[in-house]
Formats: structure tokens, sequence, C-alpha cells
């Protein structure tokens, strides 16, 4: 493997005028720079990573740490991060939590451990330890998907979109709306999009009947067991279920479709995610769209510009969304 040392030879120059080219950084003249260039191409020279972080003080690397790797959402998410990001300049180092709270805080401590320069957290969760972890960080920190106390945060409007799906629903004339939600541990999912559907309700003067309200764990699988339990426990078969992420929605229709219960004549049915999927089963689910890749380019941007010395007087920035009404309503 060529040292900087055997670029300096070939190209006939010493070692800092390689290193200035290679940084850009100092001046050379155009001669020297282009005989530097030709030998790097020629001798397949890479600089050393770990030398360069040493210069400069920065990896060039950015950790993202993700709930589950394998989700769509995750997926656009990263898209949009990695895009911005490389733009710039920078790489990114993924980890996954699995959906475990512990993992976040321990993924945060292996990243710093890895000298990243900054580290966005699709999040979970919002408890203290997690908190405390992160302002021990020390370094530039954006978390997506919930607001973080001290943290710059990038929020969807979970509320507003949650309202805007069931005010939808009763356009159309449902007033037995249903809801499969998830644990609370989750605030923005769990907790912030329940307060939706039950405000939204509770303008309309309608009622909620506890059968009618239902968890999962974010799976297709347990969207289909929470219409099951729904359709058992309810003493009034709701018209319409609003499942608070496209996965449980779509868990939710095949049970339907086993019940024969049509959708949407005998039950309307809203997710959220404008997932893939959501456009290819049938019927066509309705969905809320986000705009996950637009969210991973902001994201980056709060990094970009923490790196650059910017101080963020704006801890919480909220995202737009759209609602997509499709065949299943």
């Amino acid at each position: 493997m060529p040292t900087i040392k055997d670029v300096a030879k070939r190209a006939g120059v010493s070692r800092t005028t390689v290193s200035r080219v290679l940084n850009d950084n100092g001046y050379v003249s155009q001669e020297a720079r282009q005989r530097v260039v030709e030998a790097v191409e020629e001798m397949g020279y890479i600089p050393s990573a770990h030398a360069k972080t040493m210069r400069t003080k920065r990896s060039g690397v950015i950790g993202v740490i993700l709930p589950r790797i394998s989700t769509e959402t995750a997926s656009r998410v990263v898209n949009g991060i990695e895009t911005e990001l490389a733009a710039n300049g920078y790489q990114i180092l993924l980890t996954n939590t699995q959906l475990k709270p512990e993992k976040e805080i321990e993924n945060i401590r292996l990243l710093k451990s890895r000298q990243v320069d900054g580290i966005i957290l699709l999040a979970t969760n919002r408890n203290q330890n997690l908190l405390d972890t992160i302002a021990d960080t020390s370094i530039p920190f954006v978390a997506i998907g919930q607001e973080l106390t001290g943290v710059t945060s990038v929020v969807y409007d979970d509320y507003n979109s949650a309202f805007a799906v069931i005010e939808s629903f009763i356009s159309k004339g449902h007033d037995k709306i249903g809801f499969i939600g998830v644990p609370e541990t989750d605030h923005a999912v769990g907790v912030v999009r329940k307060q939706g559907y039950f405000d939204a309700m509770e303008k309309h003067g309608l009622s909620v009947e506890e059968g009618w309200v239902q968890h999962g764990n974010f799976s297709f699988e347990s969207g289909h067991a929470a219409a099951k339990q729904m359709l058992a426990e309810a003493e009034t078969r709701p018209t319409a279920v609003f499942a608070v992420t496209d996965r449980m929605a779509i868990g939710a229709l095949g049970y339907f479709k086993e019940q024969n219960v049509h959708v949407p004549k005998e039950m309307a049915l809203f997710g959220i995610g404008a997932s893939d999927l959501s456009r290819h089963v049938t019927p066509a689910l309705s969905t809320v769209d986000y705009f996950n890749e637009d969210a991973g380019q902001k994201t980056a941007q709060l990094i970009l510009e923490q790196l650059n010395g910017k101080i963020l007087e704006q801890e919480k920035i909220k995202l737009n969304y759209r609602l997509i009404e499709r065949d299943s309503v």
C-alpha cells in the first residue's frame, strides 16, 4: 500500500505539499497540484482516515440510531439523511435498537466511542436515562420522531394528523370509529396520536366504546389481533377504524377480509406511514404521508448546522403531513 511519502517521491514534491493538496489547505502551484493528483491516481493512494481525524479533529462520520433497520419508514429517513450528508462530505454509521430503549443508550455510547462527529436518533421513548445520556455526549445531536427535552428535535405532526383522520371519517358519515394504537412508552405514536383520536371524537360529540380501543406493537400480526379483539369486545361494531401505523392497518384489513367484513362498505380503514404496501393491498389503504425522506434531510441539515458552529435556538421543528384517501374509505 503506497504511503504519502511514496506519493511525494513520485510527484517530486514534499510530503507537506501532498498533504496540502489532499486536504485542500494551503497554497500549492497549479503545476505541483496536478503532479500530486496524477501520482495519487496512478498509485491508488488512499489517505488514512485515522490520520485525517487526528488532523481535523473530525471523523467525517455521523452515527444514526434506528429502532428497526427493516422498516420502510426508517429506510426512507436514512435515505434523506444520507443524501444530505453525502453532499457535504459525510458518511453514516448505522446502529439498530430493535425497539429496546436500553439499546438506544448503549448505541449512543458506542457511537461516541467511535468518535463520530454527531448522532441522529430515531427515538422511540423519552425516559430520563436517555436524556441524561444525550446530555453527556457533548457532540452535535438531533432526535427525530420524539420531542426530547433539551435536545434539538424533528417531530411529525402526530396530533393534528390523527385528528384530521377522524374528521375525514366523520365527514363521510361515520360516528362509530375504532382505534388501534401502540404502548404509551412511545409518546409520539402511543400517546399523541391517541389523544388526537379522542379529542376529535369529543369535538364532534361522539362517544367511544371501551371495546373500540385496542393496541398492538407496530406489527402486521398485532393489527390483525387488535381487529379481532375489537369485533369480539365491542357492543356495537364500529364502521371505521384508525390504526396508528400502516402495518397494523394492513393486519386489521386481513382480519376483516377473513371475517367477510367488506372494506370500505362495512368498515372504512385508515393508517399512517404512506408505505409502498399501502398502495398495493386491496383495497388500497388510505394513509397519512409524513414525507419521511424530507424529514431525514432536515435532520441532517440540523446536524450540519451544529457542526458548523451554529447554536440552534429552535429546539423543536414540526414537519408537515398530508392525508391520502384511497379505496379503503
